[in-house]
């Protein structure tokens, strides 16, 4: 069949207004975060990598990935994720910020461990508080990560029980909750800045602070404290967040690879997590520093001082969504058995 000029160029323009209207329906997901890009060392850059790998691979939607903090600190994106500006965004504190009963996560000493943890978070508490935050923000959960098991450091003596904490000062985040625990296990919250904490360790200004294994030694805190005790006080989760009209305006199917793309990189931010840690642990032996482990014997001493006050003050600043003081106690109970 021979085609007239007539011809290839008409089939050249409906190739052409075919192309413009699928770019022009074509959909791009940003994707923001404040770690690092590295995904073999940074949780967050774990997760953003593989979810935009299995969205671009499984639709014909586009996703570009924008860390270490490019488009704003947690609370910015937070905030432009609600306003549909970026569409998907993996933040940790700043939830609680916007849908205070995530708060109810950073209760000192809730989860036993990391495997617990997920089991509520990927059950039926875990949903239910998605669902909650989903009517008070317009943010979609898609799945929860992990920022890790927060452990305290110092620089005067090894840490193994409560009273091992009277009279140290230790610098902690300016959240109430952070304060409130330190003086339940007896030491001194100093509220400081991230961005001063080496100098106010250096001059004696705090005696020590608190932090995930992966952040004390990725940031060098191990060179300027000699004692760690892995108490695991603070259990931190990633909210993978995305706009919940975003999410509408997507075909079932699409919403489908969002949905699963999302698990599959909180999961891998998870075990990026739990790698560092392991790697950090005797990292920080390997250079000089003491590590403890405390027995349950101690760290239900480390509970029992921490949390009362810790759960009366944050059922004050909840309200009627106290509740979930008690929901989350449930379900963790449920899931150690």
């Amino acid at each position: 069949m021979r085609f007239t000029t007539t011809t290839t160029l008409s089939a050249i323009a409906a190739l052409a207004m075919g192309l413009g209207m699928a770019v022009a329906n074509a959909q791009t997901i940003r994707f923001a975060h404040v770690d690092p890009a590295d995904w073999q060392n940074s949780k967050k850059g774990a997760a953003a990598e593989i979810f935009k790998n299995i969205v671009e691979g499984e639709t014909d939607l586009t996703v570009e990935l924008f860390p270490a903090g490019a488009l704003g600190n947690e609370d910015e994106l937070v905030g432009q994720a609600q306003d549909g500006i970026t569409q998907v965004v993996m933040v940790s504190g700043a939830m609680s910020k916007v849908c205070p009963a995530a708060s109810v996560l950073d209760i000192p000493y809730t989860f036993p461990s990391a495997p617990v943890a997920w089991k509520v978070l990927d059950g039926e508490f875990g949903a239910a508080l998605a669902e909650h935050c989903l009517e008070k923000t317009g943010l979609r959960t898609l799945a929860y990560g992990e920022t890790g098991f927060r452990n305290f450091t110092n620089g005067v003596r090894e840490i193994r029980t409560p009273a091992d904490m009277k009279g140290l000062k230790f610098r902690v985040q300016p959240i109430p909750l952070y304060i409130e625990m330190v003086k339940g296990l007896g030491g001194e919250p100093t509220p400081i800045a991230w961005t001063e904490l080496p100098n106010a360790l250096t001059t004696g200004v705090v005696d020590g602070q608190e932090n995930p294994v992966g952040v004390i030694y990725n940031n060098g805190l191990h060179k300027l404290q000699k004692y760690m005790t892995l108490d695991g006080h603070v259990y931190g989760a990633d909210f993978l967040l995305i706009s919940d009209e975003f999410f509408q305006s997507l075909s079932p199917a699409e919403q489908e690879v969002v949905q699963k793309a999302a698990i599959v990189a909180g999961n891998m931010g998870r075990s990026i997590q739990q790698f560092s840690t392991a790697l950090g642990v005797n990292a920080v032996q390997a250079e000089g520093m003491q590590v403890y482990s405390p027995t349950a014997e101690e760290l239900a001493q480390f509970r029992d001082a921490a949390q009362p006050a810790v759960k009366e003050w944050l059922a004050g600043e909840l309200g009627d969504d106290a509740e979930w003081i008690d929901r989350l106690d449930k379900a963790v109970a449920a899931a150690t058995e």
